[in-house]
């Protein structure tokens, strides 16, 4: 799979490619030809120079956490790659905001280490890049919708003129152009739940973080937030989202993952699925429960 939109090649093609220098490569030993066997291995090194390994947007490597003395998230590790949109499903208490809220440096790992963007400190440089909606939105209820885009607009190094343009562009691509001078105080729980999607995005980020982003919303509105999601997609925007939808997840995701009791379970590829998701979300919690857990 192409992950970037550059001339990558996939691990299966660089496998393939090492086979046939393989196979030609002891065709030409056997025949002497040294000379020959020599070249086929100078092109091989010249055209594995042109392969650009795709960096993962988010990499976590051996995640856990401790709350109370007790452990809630056990060597957790995930890699997701740029563009992609990731699904992250769990049962309540699985530990998928646990784990958002550890990549967003909201909370401190105990044990492992958390790469966004390739940097390993989140900077304020990378935290530029990043939108996040929480599950809960805290919204200050009496400031308009288009006050609050405003107000989070001016956390990052927007010019006022570029701001005002987003903040109506948001407003439209969220539903909210008619409603922008309205107080949030007056908003419905889908309104505020698409207002907070739009301050995610507010700072056009180059992954978007978003905890259950259809909570909430009745199937127009969510609707517009899966539009809104690929469209994301096809800017090149990574979205990493938890969600107990599973339909959502099959229809707009390229990956996803399953946490049951703190342990990641399965990572795969929508597309290889070979059953429907319900049907393989069940049977991997049924598989991992208690003292059956198979982590990988």
């Amino acid at each position: 799979m192409c992950y970037w939109k550059r001339n990558v090649i996939s691990l299966k093609q660089e496998r393939v490619m090492i086979r046939i220098v393989e196979i030609f490569a002891r065709k030409f030993w056997k025949m002497k030809h040294f000379s020959i066997i020599g070249e086929i291995f100078f092109i091989q090194n010249i055209y594995m120079s042109t392969i650009e390994i795709p960096t993962p947007a988010v990499l976590i490597e051996n995640l856990s956490k401790y709350l109370d003395g007790k452990q809630i998230l056990f060597d957790v590790n995930l890699s997701i790659f740029s563009g992609e949109v990731f699904g992250f499903l769990g049962p309540n208490g699985a530990g998928k905001t646990t784990t958002m809220k550890a990549i967003l440096g909201l909370i401190r790992p105990d044990e492992g280490t958390i790469s966004i963007l390739g940097d390993t400190n989140l900077s304020n440089e990378t935290k530029e890049k990043i939108g996040f909606m929480p599950e809960n939105t805290y919204l200050y209820k009496y400031l308009t919708g288009r006050e609050f885009l405003r107000f989070n607009g001016k956390f990052f190094q927007i010019s006022d003129s570029e701001l005002e343009e987003r903040i109506e562009e948001i407003l439209h691509k969220v539903g909210l152009h008619k409603a922008g001078d309205k107080l949030l105080a007056k908003y419905s729980k889908g309104m505020l739940q698409r207002i907070g999607l739009g301050q995610a995005i507010i700072n056009n980020p180059s992954i978007v973080f978003l905890d259950e982003p259809m909570s909430g919303l009745d199937p127009i509105g969510r609707k517009m937030v899966k539009d809104l999601i690929l469209e994301l997609k096809a800017k090149g925007t990574t979205v990493f989202f938890n969600t107990h939808i599973l339909s959502d997840v099959e229809s707009i995701c390229d990956s996803f993952a399953i946490i049951h009791q703190g342990h990641l379970v399965t990572s795969e590829k929508v597309k290889d699925l070979k059953e429907p998701l319900e049907e393989y979300f069940i049977q991997k919690i049924e598989e991992n429960t208690e003292g059956h857990l198979e982590v990988i």
